[in-house]
């Protein structure tokens, strides 16, 4: 009996870490933009500020990168994703452009979750949006 208590009282081992938990981080913050957007009358044909922060998981490299962007997820990838989306004209909700700059992010072979927060800047009484997150498989 008193070994057993023992047995239940010592410390256990510590499990490994689970190497599919591990990610880097790449970011965008605060990034501000003019931008086409909205659905009331008011909103169509003029641009407003709006503001991007966008987190993005990344799988590390399973082998070096040896120094080369081209084998990176880098932070051009988001401001790139975000330009190229807004350049297509106007967008009716932040919702919206919040899903298509996630599936663009989640494209990328590496990446394995992404958090996206917009805002519009011109709005009452400040700043509104929406913040989002998706991963492999929800996108």
């Amino acid at each position: 009996m008193a070994e057993e208590r023992l047995r239940r009282a010592a410390p256990r081992p510590k499990p490994e870490p689970d190497a599919a938990k591990v990610v880097d981080r790449v970011f965008v913050h605060d990034l501000v933009l003019d931008v086409e957007i909205g659905v009331y009358t008011n909103e169509k044909g003029v641009t407003q500020r709006v503001r991007f922060s966008v987190d993005v998981d990344v799988i590390p490299a399973t082998r070096a990168l040896e120094d080369d962007i081209g084998r990176a997820f880098d932070y051009d990838t988001i401001i790139k994703g975000i330009k190229t989306i807004i350049a297509r004209g106007h967008i009716n909700l932040v919702e919206t452009l919040a899903e298509d700059l996630a599936r663009h992010c989640l494209a990328h072979p590496r990446a394995a979750s992404v958090k996206v927060m917009i805002e519009k800047l011109d709005k009452d009484p400040g700043a509104v949006g929406v913040e989002i997150v998706r991963s492999k498989g929800s996108a």
